[in-house]
């Protein structure tokens, strides 16, 4: 008999008959979750996850069979790394190629924030455009304003990059100093206190979580705007919907919440908020990549060849 294999939800682009030599693949169509594993996933040697779902020990017990647990993105906040070490289970994810995608992504959101591009749009849906008055409806400038990049990996790096093309001066704040053209390494405290635009760019963990704490976000610079493409839990939401709500902050653009799918209320009653619902690699280009890639390591492990993106 071959292994199972279990591909939680379907991927775009994701060719699954070339694993058919190897496996009895079965797909499924919606979260996986402890007390509630699909019939269909009972026995799996391999596992293809994505960050909806949520694997932790409960879950794990579901699975003595599993030897791989092959995660669709760059993120690993939803795996209890631990226990997988402890149950001898090779964890891998696709680093690297949601880099341009999430970047555009970021920029996009500095954008729509700044120049009110969602509120626009919802004005002139409403019938509300009536008005050409010379102070009516003004936005943020962001040619040659600071960005101040919170974590200077290489998505941090590709939205410098894209920050050149607007001559904005880059502050990152990050653990090592980098050979970035033109960008200054800064305390976070430092870099909050003087970007007009703040770019989070963090990994999910234990030392980042709410790292814009309501004290940090009480040292940004009064009219800055935030753009969170990290995980929602890197912010203090109420926090951030309170300097939202008071005006001290001018806008945010926000992909990724604590609890996806739902969004804190406090943001959906605040006009001066783009929310997008974790599109960060939503492109067609790049997801389709990110399935190609998560299944072309499953079929590598299963012929016994080192994984090429294990997670330590």
């Amino acid at each position: 008999m071959k292994p199972i294999l279990y591909v939680a939800r379907p991927l775009p682009g994701g060719a699954l008959a070339p694993l058919e030599a190897l496996f009895e693949v079965r797909t499924g169509d919606g979260p996986l979750r402890a007390g509630a594993v699909p019939d269909a996933a009972r026995g799996a040697t391999t596992l293809v996850v994505t960050y909806l779902d949520r694997v932790d020990a409960a879950l794990l017990g579901a699975f003595p069979a599993l030897r791989h647990l092959a995660s669709y993105g760059v993120g690993v906040n939803h795996i209890d790394l631990a226990e997988c070490r402890r149950r001898n289970i090779l964890v891998t994810n696709t680093p690297g190629i949601l880099t341009d995608a999430t970047a555009d992504h970021a920029m996009a959101l500095l954008l729509a924030a700044a120049r009110r591009i969602a509120e626009g749009d919802r004005v002139i849906r409403a019938g509300g455009w009536t008005s050409s008055a010379p102070g009516w409806m003004l936005g943020t400038e962001v040619t040659r304003k600071t960005l101040g990049i919170v974590g200077f990996g290489r998505i941090g790096q590709a939205v410098a990059r894209r920050a050149a093309g607007f001559e904005m001066k880059v502050l990152y704040t990050g653990p090592r100093e980098v050979p970035f053209p033109g960008a200054r390494r800064l305390p976070l405290e430092a870099l909050l206190a003087e970007s007009d635009f703040v770019s989070l760019h963090v990994p999910l963990t234990p030392d980042t979580e709410h790292l814009l704490s309501a004290e940090r976000i009480a040292r940004m610079k009064p009219g800055a705007i935030l753009v969170n493409t990290a995980r929602g839990p890197v912010v203090d939401d109420a926090a951030l919907a309170g300097a939202l709500g008071s005006g001290r902050l001018a806008a945010a653009g926000l992909d990724v919440f604590p609890r996806e799918p739902a969004v804190p209320e406090a943001y959906l009653a605040l006009p001066n908020v783009v929310l997008t619902p974790h599109l960060g690699s939503g492109t067609r280009e790049t997801r389709a990549a990110m399935a190609r890639m998560v299944l072309e390591e499953v079929a590598r492990v299963a012929r016994g060849e080192p994984a090429r993106h294990p997670v330590a």
